[in-house]
């Protein structure tokens, strides 16, 4: 799965004032991450905000970025939930072909054994021959996918061949890179330990703030995969203020407002979201302003 090394972007679906989706934003973003040096685009998935959207919006954003895109960038789909039936019928039901793999994340507010998330997973690996990419996130699951589950599905099913793993536990990511199959892709959810994760053993990273940075912090990771550790760091450490900010008040509403002061969309969420306060917009606006000074 060399297609899936190196720097993903969790699209943001933009929003007009009216709530409706902006496609023509969304098709900008696209175009800034295809001239940009992203490698691939992850889409419907947490920073999507996937979960406000109906089923025709998500066949809408789906055929918007499959045609902005025009393959010239591998494509990933969320399909994931906390009902195991519903995401096995939604795999069964999608048409996977323009996709080279699917994100899926361990169920949330069930609280799961973790026998139960491997049973969940082992489900969808039988649903599909697609990639399966395993996506732990305990921040919005309330439960986390442990290294030794992991290990398992990631033995157990050849399908199975990444996670994204966003726990922000650097020690669990390592083990994990650790006991995995030499081919499983550890990759990072975390922006912050991304560079780390990848210097690691990590597969690098699918990012939130990759989409507004987008040229330095796809170069911060080639340079880890290639072993230049210095160059790697001197870009982390530029890049470092920008993660705390749009992470300050939640996402996506922090990657919105900071897109929204490079042209590409505006900061409109679907509640229970909201836009950033106007403390943050204002030194997202100074970050900027000094980062391309």
């Amino acid at each position: 799965m060399q297609e899936l090394i190196g720097t993903g972007v969790a699209l943001i679906t933009p929003f007009k004032k009216d709530g409706s989706v902006d496609h023509s934003a969304l098709e900008k973003l696209v175009e800034f991450q295809i001239d940009n040096g992203t490698d691939y685009l992850v889409v419907l998935g947490t920073t999507g905000e996937v979960v406000t959207l109906t089923s025709e919006e998500k066949e809408a954003v789906v055929a918007t970025v499959i045609k902005a895109n025009d393959s010239k960038l591998p494509l990933v789909i969320g399909i994931g939930g906390n009902d195991t039936r519903i995401v096995v019928e939604q795999i069964k039901k999608t048409d996977l072909s323009p996709f080279a793999a699917i994100l899926s994340v361990s169920p949330a507010y069930n609280k799961p054994t973790q026998e139960g998330i491997y049973q969940h997973f082992k489900a969808i690996a039988e649903a599909t021959d697609k990639p399966i990419i395993l996506y732990n996130v305990p921040g919005r699951t309330s439960s986390n996918i442990s290294v030794a589950t992991v290990v398992r599905l990631a033995h157990d099913f050849e399908n199975i061949v990444a996670i994204k793993e966003a726990a922000g536990d650097i020690v669990q990511a390592m083990k994990m890179i650790q006991y995995s199959p030499p081919e499983f892709l550890v990759i990072s959810g975390d922006d912050m330990i991304a560079l780390p994760m990848t210097l690691a053993g990590g597969a690098g990273v699918i990012s939130v703030i990759g989409q507004a940075i987008a040229q330095d912090f796809s170069d911060m990771i080639r340079y880890a995969l290639n072993g230049d550790v210095q160059e790697a760091y001197e870009l982390h450490y530029k890049i470092a203020p920008s993660i705390d900010l749009i992470f300050e008040q939640g996402n996506p509403g922090g990657i919105k407002s900071l897109l929204a002061h490079l042209g590409i969309g505006e900061e409109n969420l679907r509640l229970p979201l909201v836009p950033v306060d106007e403390d943050l917009r204002k030194r997202m606006k100074s970050f900027l302003d000094a980062y391309e000074n």
